[in-house]
């Protein structure tokens, strides 16, 4: 299965092998992500912390993203991941950051954004390893996926987990 404990293993053992830090902004997970990459022995050495913002006004507050966009857009956009992910970075003075923003069902949102709609982003710090403050959209996936809110959820984080391994991956092969 994709986004698995091994996966986790292999973000953690990526990022503490690194000395990066790691940060999680979810609104559709809801804290998953974390929980996942904190159930992994060791994860302290790299995880800095995992905000999960469900309402627009939390999205605003704590991860710092326009609320003006917000009320224009929804949360169910590219920008908004973007935004989340890189509030993450800042709130937690982390290295890389991950964000789920989506629609679980089991309908559509207020906005007929259909369920299974899901967006993620991955931001890195410029020059993560010497300690640059500008941060960079390194990866980003637009799914749709179909099944429960459950499964919906549950390959979410499975992508997460898979992007940031992904990033740490070819951070180590090239860094900065």
């Amino acid at each position: 299965m994709s986004g698995s404990p091994d996966t986790a293993r292999a973000v953690i053992a990526l990022a503490t092998e690194a000395g990066l830090q790691l940060a999680t902004a979810e609104s559709l997970t809801a804290g998953a992500v974390v929980a996942r990459l904190v159930d992994v022995p060791g994860a302290s050495a790299c995880v800095a912390g995992g905000a999960a913002c469900y309402s627009y006004g939390a999205k605003h507050r704590v991860l710092g993203v326009d609320d003006a966009e917000l009320e224009r857009t929804g949360a169910v956009t590219v920008e908004v991941a973007r935004a989340m992910a890189r509030g993450a970075l800042a709130l937690y003075d982390a290295d890389l950051a991950v964000s789920t923003t989506g629609v679980a069902g089991p309908g559509a949102d207020d906005r007929g954004v259909p369920a299974g709609t899901v967006h993620l982003a991955v931001a890195v710090r410029h020059g993560a390893e010497r300690g640059a403050r500008e941060p960079r959209i390194a990866l980003e996936r637009e799914l749709h996926l179909a099944g429960s809110r459950a499964g919906i959820r549950e390959e979410s984080v499975a992508v997460a987990l898979d992007l940031l391994r992904t990033e740490l991956e070819r951070m180590a092969q090239a860094p900065f």
